[in-house]
């Protein structure tokens, strides 16, 4: 009678959590209250050290805990992505924010969703069609102002919601629970997150937690590629991808395509070298993709995709790699030769000094660095 039971927090208390400042006390509310469906301790403690470099109060809950599919680790991992009420709070930390205007949304869309998941009730590793229908709007736009030189300006952003929604895992289009809930709030937050980033490109470069829920971290172009193809076809039924293979579900994957370099514009590669930069430290490779998707099309969208591939793969390989490439690169750009440091290239990957990634990231820079330097030369001699 009269003793005090004490409860253990859902996760444990980390010895790492005193190089924080987290105190147990403060440790439980972080895992009971602020994060309640976190999964991990490393998870909350990445989110304590993003809000303490950023100087925010976590217990507001300024972050969220994103999972995300790692295709290289073939796990979910837990990701830290500040919420659209951190954006804003940057923005405002700026002194130039000047507001922003409720919503505008298109016509409402009705569209069948049908794919494969876990059929808890039969046996393991067993799967169930589900079909879910929903209402949305096409799109949605947000003006979010910012102070120039002392004049209010506004920068405006429309986001489409199938190029946007959250998908239940990275081979499904089904949405996720929160986006069948909220078809227009969701929505909402991204499209707000979007204009924020638009007026305050530096202060609010990165993606927003609610854009990132359902991403794939690394993940393959060819499920890409098959994705895209697959949502390109789609008329009043979208169908799922075969959680399996991979394959689309009576379709045929896409191969990988190489753009016409030489058709791509200098405003072209000024947006996909911004969405390398975004991408770049969380890497959301992924959403980059999906951006370029929604603002690009024919062969501009092609190089894009190349582009941010290459940048993807530049992560991946040893810096000798890389500084190595860029030396081959300047000493082919001054002699003009192309040809010869691509046989060269060749040469090494068959004798075993490149591996296959490596060799592959080599000759994309060496193509792209090809394609640059022809760019110059046209339009030098254009200007004589």
């Amino acid at each position: 009678m009269g003793e005090v039971i004490s409860l253990q927090p859902r996760i444990a208390y980390p010895a790492e959590a005193k190089n924080y400042g987290v105190n147990e006390a403060t440790w439980r509310v972080l895992v009971e209250s602020t994060f309640p469906s976190a999964k991990s301790a490393e998870g909350i403690l990445l989110a304590v050290a993003y809000c303490q470099a950023r100087k925010l109060d976590i217990m507001k809950r300024p972050v969220s805990i994103v999972p995300m599919w790692s295709s290289a680790l073939n796990r979910y991992v837990e990701t830290v992505w500040p919420g659209i009420n951190e954006l804003q709070t940057t923005a405002a930390r700026t002194g130039e924010f000047a507001g922003i205007d409720a919503p505008i949304y298109g016509t409402e869309m009705t569209e069948t969703f049908t794919g494969l998941v876990k059929d808890e009730s039969g046996p393991r590793g067993s799967k169930k069609t589900e079909t879910v229908t929903l209402k949305f709007p096409e799109w949605c736009e947000v003006t979010v102002y910012r102070l120039v030189g002392g004049v209010r300006c506004p920068f405006t952003a429309r986001i489409y919601w199938m190029e946007t929604y959250s998908r239940k895992g990275s081979r499904s289009v089904l949405p996720t629970e929160m986006w069948v809930k909220r078809p227009k709030g969701q929505l909402a937050k991204c499209a707000k997150a979007d204009a924020l980033r638009a007026a305050f490109p530096e202060e609010c470069g990165g993606y927003s937690a609610e854009e990132m829920d359902g991403k794939v971290i690394e993940a393959d172009e060819a499920d890409i590629s098959r994705r895209r193809k697959q949502e390109a076809s789609q008329s009043a039924s979208v169908t799922d991808i075969d959680p399996e293979t991979g394959e689309v579900l009576d379709g045929k994957p896409v191969t990988d395509e190489k753009p016409d370099l030489s058709q791509v514009g200098a405003d072209v590669k000024e947006l996909v070298g911004k969405l390398v930069r975004r991408a770049l430290p969380n890497g959301a490779w992924e959403t980059a993709i999906g951006y370029a998707t929604e603002k690009l099309q024919g062969n501009d969208l092609v190089y894009a995709k190349y582009a941010l591939r290459q940048a993807e793969r530049s992560e991946a390989v040893p810096a000798t790699v890389r500084s190595n490439t860029m030396e081959l690169i300047q000493r082919a750009g001054v002699a003009g030769a192309w040809r010869g440091a691509k046989e060269y290239l060749s040469k090494l990957h068959k004798d075993g000094k490149l591996n296959g990634l490596e060799f592959e990231y080599a000759q994309t820079a060496l193509e792209l660095a090809e394609a640059e330097a022809a760019a110059t030369a046209a339009a030098m001699q254009e200007a004589v």
